[in-house]
């Protein structure tokens, strides 16, 4: 028989039933609502931050930025100090300087590829930094950590006033940092200058 033949003022209800004319109408939510939103694992809804939680975070997102009197003593202590001795010795003896010069240029390549590598060059592991990539929290690999050191040209070019940013900028970063989408940050285990020119 159809639902049709049912009589007049028999009502199809929202369950695909029908029903005789005393029957009261369902009250109550419906058994099935459809989901909103998106569904689970898919893309978040448009105008979704891509900070918010289980969506776009960085695996090991990054923590307080490193204040500019950090990164300047583990910059001392990575560049400058064999720069300034090498500057020193080129002026008593040319041979010296330039022997010097290139013992501190391969250093400063050595430490860039351990920013790179492991986050931490020399300077860093006294001092209690590490440099990461600011998307994903993670180092950015040897040869980006090399590619950073270079990067650094532009910060010394401009009177080094590129070192300078940290104390001005948002997010602390030199311009080689800008460059590599890098940023430095705190709460490493402090080591001493034995330990940490040890090969990690």
């Amino acid at each position: 028989m159809s639902d049709f033949s049912q009589g007049p003022g028999w009502w199809q209800a929202s369950d695909g039933k029908w029903y005789p004319p005393e029957a009261a109408a369902p009250t109550g939510p419906p058994a099935y609502a459809a989901p909103t939103g998106p569904p689970p694992g898919g893309p978040p809804a448009y105008g979704t931050p891509m900070g918010n939680p289980g969506y776009g975070a960085p695996a090991g997102a990054p923590g307080q930025l490193a204040e500019w009197p950090l990164r300047a003593a583990s910059g001392a202590i990575d560049f400058v100090a064999l720069f300034i001795v090498a500057n020193l010795a080129s002026r008593g003896s040319a041979g010296l300087g330039f022997i010097i010069w290139l013992f501190a240029l391969g250093f400063g390549i050595y430490n860039g590829y351990l920013n790179g590598s492991t986050g931490q060059s020399v300077g860093k592991k006294i001092v209690g930094t590490r440099v990461v990539s600011e998307a994903t929290g993670q180092p950015i690999g040897g040869g980006a950590g090399v590619a950073r050191f270079f990067a650094h040209i532009i910060d010394s070019i401009i009177c080094g006033i590129g070192y300078l940013f940290p104390l001005w900028d948002a997010k602390k970063q030199t311009i080689a940092d800008k460059i590599m989408k890098t940023v430095v940050i705190t709460g490493e285990p402090k080591q001493s200058f034995g330990d940490a020119i040890k090969p990690s």
